[in-house]
Order: structure tokens, then C-alpha cells, then sequence
């Protein structure tokens, strides 16, 4: 159990609220394989979740900026028709989310994805009520870094004080986002990070299941 009452949780999309590895896999296998490039292990691709896709074309297969941003409208070309629906809810966190609206907290999405994806994905699953906002990054790369979309979330919704806010997530960018922006982080290891990689980032706790995160938020 954390010790500490947080009113306002901001949570990470994929591998936090959903599991989304199908779709971001095959969107980018689709978009490297415009390339001459052919991926048939998905799995390989996982490095992808998280953090923003321009930097992962860059670091992961030495794209240039230029061909980076054509790759990325090639993913967002098999994304935004298949990929958006190649994904589930994890098991629990429906409740998860009601339980949290029931202690009279306030959620909040901050996600690297853009935020017009994210606003689908969530009405398609009918999970968008239980936000208060949902924020992403945006489309022509303006906001990308998690640091940033963390920024734009507390910002716009007036969450001033870091003392009651705390981001959760799966990855490193979402525990070094909140680290720069002054807020605690809960990092979760049923999403696509492990717990190396989260408490080397600054994770302030770890939740190993969704059934976890529910008993430290108490």
C-alpha cells in the first residue's frame, strides 16, 4: 500500500491500459516492409511500444529524420484502418478504473500515441467516460515526448500540485517523464517493460498486476 493520497492519476495507454502490441506490431511491420524491409517476428518489434515511433525508426533501423516521418505516415496508413482495433483491454482494469472514480480520484490519459487515436481506442472500448481528459501527442510531432504530453496534461487540467499527481505506466519514458515533471511514477510490469528497466528510470513503486496496482491505491 502506498502511504501517500493521490487525487489525480494520469495513466499510459499501451501496456497500462491496453494491451496494444498486436496492432503497433504489424502497423510497423507494414511500414518497414515499404522499405524492402521484412519483419515476421512481431516479437522482435516490441521495442517499439512506448516510446515515440519517429525515435524508434531512427535508433532501431538508422532511418534518417526524413525517412523516419515517411515511415511514420506508412505505419499510421495500416494504424489508423487496422491496427487501432488490433488490441484488448487488460483484464481488470475496468473495474480498476471504476473502483479509482468510487475514491472520488480523477484519471487522466498522457500517452505518447497521438491523441485522436487514443480518443478512438477508448470510445471503442468504452473506457473514454472514465476520464477526466485524455491527452496525447499530436500528429505533426509537435508534442512527442512523454515529458511533454505530461506537461500538456497537468497544464491543461490545472494539476499544480505535484504532491497529489502521479503518473503510471510501463516503460522508462513514462517514469523519467514524471520524474521531469516533479511527479511521483508507479510503474506496472504486466505491460512491456520490466522492473530493471523501470526502477533505473526513477519508478517510486512497482505494480505487478492490475489486481496490485488496485491494493496500493487504497
Amino acid at each position: 500500500m502506498i502511504d501517500k493520497q493521490y487525487k489525480y492519476l494520469l495513466l499510459d495507454l499501451d501496456g497500462t491500459i491496453t494491451d496494444s502490441m498486436e496492432g503497433i506490431t504489424r502497423s510497423v511491420q507494414y511500414a518497414l516492409g515499404h522499405f524492402g524491409i521484412d519483419v515476421t517476428d512481431l516479437n522482435s518489434l516490441r521495442p517499439f511500444i512506448g516510446p515515440p515511433l519517429k525515435d524508434s525508426f531512427r535508433d532501431f533501423y538508422g532511418f534518417t529524420d526524413e525517412k523516419a516521418e515517411a515511415a511514420l505516415s506508412k505505419y499510421r496508413e495500416y494504424f489508423a484502418t487496422k491496427g487501432l482495433f488490433e488490441n484488448r483491454v487488460y483484464e481488470g482494469m475496468d473495474a480498476f478504473l471504476a473502483s479509482q472514480l468510487n475514491k472520488e480520484r480523477k484519471l487522466y490519459v498522457a500517452t505518447s500515441k497521438p491523441e485522436v487515436f487514443a480518443r478512438q481506442i477508448l470510445e471503442h472500448f468504452k473506457l473514454d467516460g472514465y476520464f477526466t481528459y485524455i491527452g496525447g501527442s499530436t500528429l505533426d510531432g509537435s508534442r512527442s515526448s512523454k515529458t511533454d504530453v505530461i506537461r500538456y496534461v497537468m497544464d491543461v487540467n490545472g494539476l499544480d500540485d505535484n504532491q497529489v499527481v502521479v503518473m503510471i505506466g510501463d516503460r522508462k519514458h513514462d517514469m523519467v517523464g514524471a520524474g521531469n515533471n516533479g511527479i511521483d511514477a508507479i510503474g506496472v510490469l504486466y505491460g512491456y517493460g520490466d522492473e530493471e528497466e523501470l526502477r533505473s528510470a526513477g519508478a517510486s513503486y512497482i505494480a505487478a498486476s492490475v489486481e496490485d496496482l488496485e491494493a496500493m491505491l487504497t
